[in-house]
This record gives C-alpha cells, structure tokens and sequence, in this order.
C-alpha cells in the first residue's frame, strides 16, 4: 500500500464562526468539511465551522477541543491512501457540556451564516413530509420545553436573530432524503408557525433551505480502521476518519448570507438537485439498502464480501439498472450504465469494511424512497421489479431472525414480523408503505412470493433468481 500525508496548507487563524454544523459525525467529517477544506485551499477566506452534537458526542467534540479541532481524513482503496489534514473547524459546541442556550446563541451570532445538518431522517420529526406536531419531544419542546431535537433548537436559535435584528442565514441538509431542503423548510416553519406565526414569517422571508445530494461512503471507524490510519500516519489520531476517495456534493443555489466556497472544493451547484439526488438515492442507496439485508441472511458482513458473490452481484446490477433506472428522469450528461458500474466498483473496496448491519439502520425510514417508491413506478408501467420484491422480502425476514439494529420503529417491526403472516404484517403498518401502493394487491403478493423463496434457503434463491433473469 502506498501512502501520502498533505497537511493542512492555509492559515486558520483567520477563521471564524460562520458555519454551524449540527450533527457532526463521521460523514460530517469527511463531505462537507472535506469540500471546505478544498475551497479554503483554491480561495481561501475566514469560513470556519463550530462542530455540534444534541444528544451523545461531547467526548467526541472533546477530542477535537484537544487538538484545535485538526484532524485527518484518510481516502483509501486497496491499494492506496492519502492522508488529508483537515482545519476548517473553529469550535465545538454540546448543549450538555455548554448549557441549553449555547446552540441557539450560536445562531444568533453576527457571523453565522450557513446551518449544515446531518442528523438522519429521524432527526427531522416528520411525518408524510410535515413537522410531527404529535412527536412526544416537539409537543414537549412547543408547551415551553427546552429544546432538545435538531427542529426546535434551530427554531429557538431563528428566534433569537430575528430579535437580534439580524439578518436571515442558510439552513443546508446534507441527509439522504428526497427534498431533502424542502423537508426542512417544512419541520422548521411547522415548528414556528405552532410557536409564533410572526417568526414564521421572518424565516418564510430570510432563511433559505436549499437540497443538496451528498455521496461519499463513510463507513463507521474500527479497530482495523484505526490501525490502518495510525500504520500510514505513523501515530495515532483518534480523530480521524477513514472513507473511500469518491466525493460528490450536489447543492441547489439558493443561499441567504453569503456563499461558503464549496463550489471551489468541488461542489456542483445547480438550479435542481431532484434528479440528482434521485438518481443517488435509488441506485447507490437502494443498491445499499438490499445488500444490507440480503447480504446478511446470505452470511456477509460487508459490502465487499457481497461484491465478491458474482450472483449477488449481478443481481444487484440488475436491480440498479433494470428497476431503479427505469423510474429515473433523464439526466444530460450522466451515463446511467456507467454510473452503475462505478458504484459497483466503489461497493468492491476491500479497505473500508462498510460494514451491512450499519447500513441496515434505521431502514424504516429508508424504505419508502430507496424501494417503495420506485416499486410503485414499475408497478404503474407494467415492468418487472423482481429484485426489489427480494430485496423488501429480504427486509422482513432480517426484522425477524437477525439481530436487532437501531430502528424509530424497531418494536412495532419486530411484533410485525414475528406474527402469524410476517409480510402483511409488516407492509400493513401506518405510514410505511405509500398508501396507492399498499392498495395493490399483487404488490404483497410478489413480496410474500419471495419472503417464501429466501425463507427456502437465501442462497438457492439468489441463484435461482440471477437465471431466470439471464444475468
């Protein structure tokens, strides 16, 4: 393996507080800090970010405290890895350790400018593309409560600008959900418009929400993980984050307050980003999603043990490109077949251990659009959708006989599957399945018809599967 180290280039002295980002993890560390970075280097400027974390995380931020918030991102493959300095962070900040007001006093800063948000599809409290007014924390947060979810400490931190009198700032989700800008547009001003219609109509007139499509796979840090970075380092650092070397940030052009030079860090910004972040979600996500289940009932652990099973492979290509693509708008530019193929070769990287029970979390909230939706496009158009109907199989009987992964609905699932008739069980849950779709009857029954062939034995069916489709 070669290796090379690029140190941090710019002076961070002049950094300030600009950027807030809320939910910072793993995949914070490597996307959007990774694009800032690249644009300091090409243009430099004064765009640091504070890093904050809600609910766990403050030993985290501690860490990053210790060291001035530098730390490395190490972009591997099987043969390769580059070791990047990052510096961009200015600052962390945790209600727990700071006090409850410090985030939305944040916000209210002269200098803030750009809210980043990577805190997964729960952590926006919505229901059918609406802010949850029954979600037991907001109803808690909206009868005087201290805010405690993403949703009501950003409306509680608008507050305080609009009555700082200042101006509107950005509010950028970088979680993988369609719309996803609109969505947070629709909890934020749900939220306000419960609270103080005025303030509503402050944030309707000064903040921005645009969408973004994210694509990196940043797989959870292990022991392996670690030693691999510490082996081309030549020291530790407990910091650091280990990913593959493809970036991809798709950002719609709509900001409020200034513009963080992300496009100089290799940013594409476009006037819509729906057909982009479909194209991801669908192909790469949905690929994901079905490797994840179907992988672990075959025995796999990762995405690149799957890859290595030429059937399941296959079957996977089908999937992407027979299913997922024929529900896709047309793209200029993008080869779709190529696209596939790249994806498939980012799935073989030996060296990140992706591992599938972390891509199998939270699948209720990923379900509807990484399957469900373009199941009910093929349905509408007559075509075949055969590795889907494995792949939500695949799902069920993983709820029933793997071990549990964090799910919001993880109880109601697991009662569903383990009754009489597992798959009516589970496609009968209020507000899983898109209702247009539940209605269709030979939408269960191709879904049971495969939970029938996986239950007969995973592997069999995959092979059997992979013939009758000529792949």
């Amino acid at each position: 393996m070669t290796s090379a180290l690029i140190p941090c280039p710019y002076e961070r002295t002049f950094l300030k507080p600009r950027i807030l980002h809320i939910g910072f993890g793993a995949f914070a560390r490597a996307h959007p800090m990774v694009f800032l970075h690249h644009g300091l280097v090409a243009e430099g400027g004064d765009w640091g970010v504070v890093a904050a974390r809600l609910n766990s995380g403050v030993e985290a931020l501690d860490g990053l405290d210790e060291v001035q918030g530098q730390y490395h991102v190490a972009e591997a493959d099987s043969d390769t890895i580059t070791l990047r300095e990052i510096g961009v962070l200015c600052g962390t900040c945790h209600p727990a350790r700071d006090g409850e007001d410090a985030i939305p006093a944040l916000i209210a800063t002269p200098d803030m400018s750009v809210i980043l948000l990577t805190i997964t599809e729960k952590g926006y409290c919505t229901k059918e593309g609406q802010l949850d007014l029954e979600h037991a924390a907001i109803q808690a947060e909206l009868a005087g409560g201290v805010p405690t979810t993403a949703i009501g400490v950003l409306v509680a931190g608008l507050q305080c600008r609009r009555a700082a009198g200042l101006g509107g700032v950005t509010i950028l989700s970088c979680d993988n959900q369609p719309d996803n800008g609109a969505l947070t547009r629709a909890a934020v001003l749900g939220f306000a418009e419960a609270l103080d219609r005025n303030l509503a109509g402050w944030i309707r007139t000064h903040v921005r929400f645009p969408s973004s499509m994210v694509d990196r796979i940043v797989p959870a840090m292990t022991d392996d993980s670690h030693a691999v970075v510490t082996s081309a380092l030549g020291r530790a650092d407990p910091n650091a984050i280990l990913c593959e070397p493809f970036r991809q940030w798709v950002i719609e052009d709509d900001f409020a307050n200034g513009r963080p030079p992300f496009a100089e860090g290799g940013a594409m910004l476009v006037a819509d980003v729906q057909p982009f972040e479909e194209m991801k979600l669908r192909l790469l996500n949905g690929a994901h999603t079905t490797l994840a289940w179907l992988g672990q009932l075959l025995g796999y652990q990762t995405v690149a043990d799957c890859m290595a099973d030429k059937e399941l492979r296959a079957l996977v290509r089908h999937l992407m490109l027979a299913e997922q693509a024929a529900t896709l708008r047309p793209l200029e530019g993008i080869d779709l077949a190529a696209y596939a193929d790249e994806l498939l070769k980012r799935f073989e990287n030996t060296r990140l251990r992706h591992r599938l029970d972390q891509i199998a979390s939270d699948s209720s909230q990923k379900m509807p659009q990484r399957l469900f939706t373009p199941i009910a496009a093929n349905l509408e158009a007559k075509r075949d959708w055969s590795v889907s109907a494995v792949a939500v199989a695949a799902w069920i009987i993983g709820l029933r006989s793997l071990p549990p992964v964090p799910d919001p609905r993880q109880d109601d699932l697991r009662r569903a599957a383990l009754g009489d008739d597992p798959v009516a069980g589970v496609l009968s849950l209020p507000s899983l399945v898109p209702d247009a779709l539940r209605a269709r009857a030979e939408f269960q029954t191709a879904i049971s018809a495969a939970f029938d062939r996986l239950q007969g034995g995973a592997k069999s069916a995959v092979t059997t599967i992979a013939k009758e489709l000529g792949v």
